[in-house]
């Protein structure tokens, strides 16, 4: 099983964001920084969400375990509900890509075990400034 781990982060709310995605399986260890542009830190939770389902698929990993750090993001899927709607299309658009892997979970972890993918996303909010 591929174990995913993906944090949202934002200089600001809205403000420049990054998504960081820590992927670990198969015996190694992937890294991504994707800088955001601005918006708000749930928006950012879902395209790093987003983006590592993106990567996963690309690779063909088709059993995988997401780890968040956003209760958001984890009760969104938990109850397939989603309180704003400001937020309704990138759910909905995760729910359908879920949909494509052979097995998919996520779990909410404390920050403190989210600490790669959370530092993946702060180094990706300054290459906002780089592009």
């Amino acid at each position: 099983m591929i174990e995913v781990y993906v944090d949202g982060a934002s200089a600001g709310d809205p403000g420049m964001s990054g998504a960081g995605i820590f992927i670990k399986g198969h015996g190694k260890a992937e890294t991504f920084s994707f800088p955001l542009g601005e918006m708000s830190n749930h928006e950012a939770e879902y395209h790093a969400l987003k983006k590592g389902m993106e990567i996963c698929l690309s690779r063909s990993y088709t059993v995988v375990s997401f780890r968040t750090d956003s209760q958001l993001i984890d009760r969104a899927f938990e109850k397939n509900y989603v309180k704003n709607e400001k937020y309704l299309p990138l759910h909905e658009e995760c729910i359908r890509m879920s949909e494509q892997f052979d097995l998919f979970f996520i779990k909410w972890i404390p920050s403190k075990q989210n600490k790669v993918a959370d530092e993946l996303a702060r180094k990706a909010i300054f290459k906002n400034e780089q592009s």
